[in-house]
């Protein structure tokens, strides 16, 4: 009887523990799963929030590989490269509108769900530093109108799962467009208190040839609406054939011939007319590179792990819609 006792005591101990044990496993689940949750909520809610990587460069990859399994996103891309800091540099800042505008007309959809907030917080940042700026104001105002108009057209499928996240996510950031477009349009351009000497003291040489310099026939109508000396240097037909020349090669212009009252080329008519026909010539201070030797995309100067014995002479330049279909597959 005594050793019966002494066994259900032993048994009703071990009992107890595997009890606590249970209990304790049990809780340090709850507390696993209570972190996780915490963790994914501060992601979701805190929609500002970036997630940043320690390698500003990507490795491009179109299979699977013994080594790498899965292939590279565009979403991935852009999660990886920084463009928040490139557009502080004057030197990417078109580079990085350009790249926004091509995913707004047609690769939003491909993008991740982070890389959709990640997109809404560049473009953000994008819109606060025209603002302070007063810089680039027509070309922020195209991309927003253009991502709008494309949100308007991707809300109406939603049926179809054409966008990830909440309608109601993407109505107020559709509201947010609004709101910079507003802010935008309500710009007052403050002239700088400068009594020094201005653009048109200088002789008309230096100041056709810094028009010479500018790339976009819309800059060359604005700036000769300043006053009535640049109107007449803005009409400028050699002004305009160069311009022409420089976008379109001689086939493209050949074919959009338009002749002036004179019987002269109307090179300011053809301009405008043959940029809505072809593309024009994409110029950048700056632009992200491909490695051809190691398949890895990073912006110029910035340090990868390449293996060749001259990695600059494996570069390779990419335009903005380069870039878009390198990830298409």
């Amino acid at each position: 009887a005594q050793k019966c006792e002494s066994l259900l005591c032993v048994i009703h101990s071990f009992c107890k523990k595997d009890d606590y044990n249970k209990e304790n496993l049990f809780n340090s689940l709850n507390y696993d799963v209570a972190a996780k949750k915490r963790k994914k909520d501060l992601l979701n809610n805190k929609a500002k929030i970036q997630y940043f990587h320690q390698e500003k460069w990507i490795y491009v990859h179109k299979g699977s590989t013994k080594e790498r399994h899965g292939y590279c996103t565009l979403g991935e891309a852009f999660n990886r490269l920084d463009f928040s800091s490139a557009i502080l540099d004057s030197r990417r800042f078109n580079y990085v509108v350009r790249l926004l505008e091509l995913i707004a007309k047609s690769q939003l959809t491909s993008l991740s769900g982070i890389a959709q907030k990640n997109y809404m917080n560049i473009l953000e940042k994008v819109v606060q530093k025209v603002l302070e700026d007063q810089q680039n104001i027509r070309l922020i105002r195209e991309l927003l109108q253009t991502l709008y108009t494309s949100l308007c057209t991707l809300v109406q499928r939603v049926g179809k799962s054409v966008l990830v996240g909440n309608i109601n996510m993407w109505v107020h950031r559709m509201e947010s467009i609004l709101h910079w477009q507003q802010q935008l349009n309500n710009i007052q351009i403050t002239r700088p208190a400068f009594k020094g000497t201005t653009f048109t003291d200088l002789p008309l040489c230096l100041q056709l040839n810094i028009m010479q310099r500018l790339s976009d026939g819309r800059d060359l109508v604005s700036l000769g609406q300043v006053a009535p000396d640049l109107q007449v240097l803005s009409e400028d037909r050699l002004l305009w054939k160069k311009l022409c020349q420089y976008h379109f090669t001689d086939r493209q212009i050949r074919k959009r011939l338009i002749l002036s009252d004179k019987g002269q080329l109307d090179w300011k008519k053809m301009y405008f007319k043959l940029i809505r026909c072809y593309p024009r010539k994409e110029q950048y201070g700056d632009t992200l590179q491909l490695c051809r030797h190691c398949h890895i995309l990073s912006w110029k100067g910035t340090d990868h792990p390449c293996t060749a014995n001259n990695p600059e002479s494996c570069s390779t330049s990419l335009s903005p819609q380069d870039f878009i279909n390198l990830f298409r597959f």
